[in-house]
């Protein structure tokens, strides 16, 4: 059902809403034979999302890493955090589909899941799914490349 997931080293981190799932992320990862670079936390015990987020989404922005995986509660404040940072496309994905997608059609470099909103079952589904899908390319590129002058443009102002 899945390609072979890429071969690259990814960066992980959460809070602690995401801790749980994290460790279980880290194990699937450790059976695909991917590298990872844990960016934290370590423990359930209570944190700021957007300092992990950074972490993460630096390493992803610079490119010292290709890939990053975020986990918070909901999702939606990593991928606030990760958004903000250039020349990443993080998606938050609590579904098979969104993963594929996020990959096939926007090349997405951070994954982005909710720790209280799914599961470890369909986490590990949807983090196969989005190791083992590559970017389509073609006309989805332009559209990227659009984003890129986005980006590049609101850099070059200062806002």
């Amino acid at each position: 059902m899945y390609r072979e997931a890429v071969k690259v080293k990814i960066a992980i981190g959460s809070d602690h809403a995401g801790f749980g799932l994290k460790q279980e992320i880290i194990g699937i990862l450790n059976s695909l034979n991917i590298e990872f670079m844990d960016c934290g936390t370590d423990s359930g015990e209570s944190v700021d999302y957007p300092d992990f987020g950074e972490k993460v989404s630096s390493l992803v922005s610079s490119g010292k890493l290709e890939r990053g995986i975020l986990i918070c509660g909901t999702g939606i404040g990593m991928s606030m955090v990760a958004n903000k940072f250039p020349n990443v496309r993080a998606a938050l994905c609590n579904d098979l589909f969104s993963a594929r997608m996020s990959r096939l059609h926007n090349d997405s470099n951070i994954l982005v899941l909710g720790g209280r909103i799914i599961g470890r079952d369909l986490a590990s589904e949807i983090v196969k799914v989005w190791l083992s899908t590559p970017f389509e390319g073609d006309r989805h590129q332009k559209r990227l490349n659009k984003i890129r002058k986005i980006e590049e443009s609101l850099n070059n102002h200062g806002t």
